[in-house]
């Protein structure tokens, strides 16, 4: 029986199982759902035991389980090594929610629930794969190993670690990771890049008090003032970021990645009408998906400071704080780009403030070449699959764990992903088209075919 024909006569027993797992409130943030977390660890372990894979292994953390699997009985064949992620967001404010978030409803030819498109549904495609190939074939065209976490809705504290201590076990050929979007419906998509992070927080602080604006107004330095003025200078008239050395390190598009783009049909009147904005903006140059998915950024995410309660209260404010991201694209180094911030920063603020800089957190950005023997294998897969000719995108967010199995284990990382960005993630009402998920488990199944020869 081809694997196609199997997919077909078991999709409602996939659908149904998919639907006790999304049952499960595998909310890792929450010290009350630990029982469920465990739990939700089992269920994978026990449905991997059921696919074929004897050898499952739960490993404890300081947090919540790994469950980790593995196949090793194709000789002289490469290794692939499956990530995903069992835990979900919280389900607030629940109240919008049209169903129960743990209550899966299937309508529209799609299933409703917490954790359906992420990254649940996503990673249960692909233990559905390895049914698919030791059910039909009786054996797998590759070697196969499962890492699934319990903790990337929370930072994955846990894993990277994991990982470090555990080199020769997770050693791989290839990392596939479904928790990625398709560009549209029915559009199988290649996700190969990913944005970093690195978030900072400036505090200014101007008088040892708040004071009187009439008294004082106009002979001492007013935080909010000097923030606001400081921000504005970290971009010129053209859009570009104006800390030196910023750009030094940017990975250029080539002319073939800016044809794929080019190619991808899009409506800049239809994605402003969307958000409510009346025009895009942005660095000058550059199309909107070569802003949003390859070009570092910098945004202010929230600033603070003074009275800012109902009414009135004229004060001039002790201090005024300002949230300040900037999404970095391949090569550039979060801790690098952090130094360079504060640099110019310090040198831009008046002598009359203090200055106080905090690098939050970071993250670094991946970029895995489309010539690489393992993104050739994923678009012919999905090709096979959707019928259709795959295209090619990067992804403006960040996954740093993506970054991590690349410069720990040396492994390129595909990124096929089978959700859409009208899904909810993160939201109430959050869903997963099945169509899509039975498209990813064929597609998942010919990639392991693919990337064998």
């Amino acid at each position: 029986m081809s694997q196609k024909k199997f997919i077909a006569e078991n999709k409602d027993r996939f659908i149904s199982e998919l639907a006790d797992l999304l049952r499960i409130p595998s909310i890792s943030t929450l010290a009350e759902n630990k029982t469920d977390m465990s739990r939700t660890a089992e269920f994978i372990k026990d449905r991997l035991h059921e696919a074929g894979i004897s050898d499952v292994t739960i490993y404890e953390t300081p947090g919540h389980p790994i469950v980790y699997a593995e196949w090793l009985k194709a000789p002289d064949k490469p290794t692939v090594l499956v990530y995903g992620h069992y835990d979900v967001q919280p389900v607030d404010p629940v109240e919008l929610w049209s169903t129960p978030p743990f209550e899966p409803v299937i309508k529209d030819g799609k299933i409703f629930a917490r954790g359906a498109t992420d990254d649940k549904g996503q990673m249960y495609m692909h233990i559905k794969s390895v049914e698919t190939w030791l059910k039909t074939t009786g054996t797998l065209p590759v070697n196969i190993k499962f890492l699934i976490e319990g903790e990337e809705e929370i930072g994955s504290p846990n894993l990277e670690p994991f990982i470090n201590a555990h080199k020769d076990l997770l050693k791989c050929d290839s990392v596939l990771i479904s928790d990625t979007s398709l560009f549209a419906p029915g559009v199988p998509t290649l996700t190969y890049g990913l944005r970093g992070l690195c978030y900072m927080e400036v505090e200014v602080t101007g008088p040892n008090r708040d004071l009187h604006s009439g008294t004082y107004g106009g002979a001492v330095p007013n935080p909010v003032n000097i923030l606001a003025q400081m921000i504005a200078k970290l971009h010129d008239k053209k859009g570009r970021v104006t800390i030196p050395g910023f750009y030094d390190d940017v990975v250029k598009l080539t002319k073939k990645e800016r044809e794929n783009f080019a190619k991808l049909p899009f409506s800049e009147k239809k994605y402003a009408a969307a958000i409510g904005v009346k025009q895009l903006q942005g660095e000058e140059g550059f199309s909107t998906f070569e802003r949003t998915w390859a070009r570092p950024t910098l945004d202010c995410n929230g600033i603070y400071g003074g009275f800012t309660g109902q009414g009135a209260k004229t004060i001039i404010p002790s201090k005024a704080t300002a949230k300040i991201s900037m999404r970095l694209v391949a090569n550039q180094s979060p801790k690098k780009t952090g130094k360079l911030f504060e640099k110019y920063i310090r040198e831009i603020a008046p002598k009359s403030v203090s200055i106080k800089v905090t690098d939050l957190h970071g993250g670094d950005a991946a970029l895995t070449p489309l010539d690489n023997k393992a993104s050739i294998a994923a678009s012919k897969a999905m090709e096979r699959a959707f019928g259709k000719k795959t295209v090619y995108m990067r992804e403006g967010g960040s996954i740093p764990i993506v970054a991590a199995f690349q410069r720990i284990l040396k492994a390129p990382t595909v990124l096929m992903g089978m959700g859409l960005n009208t899904e909810n993630l993160h939201s109430p009402n959050e869903h997963f088209n099945l169509n899509h998920f039975l498209l990813g488990i064929e597609s998942s199944a010919y990639f392991f075919d693919e990337f064998s020869k």
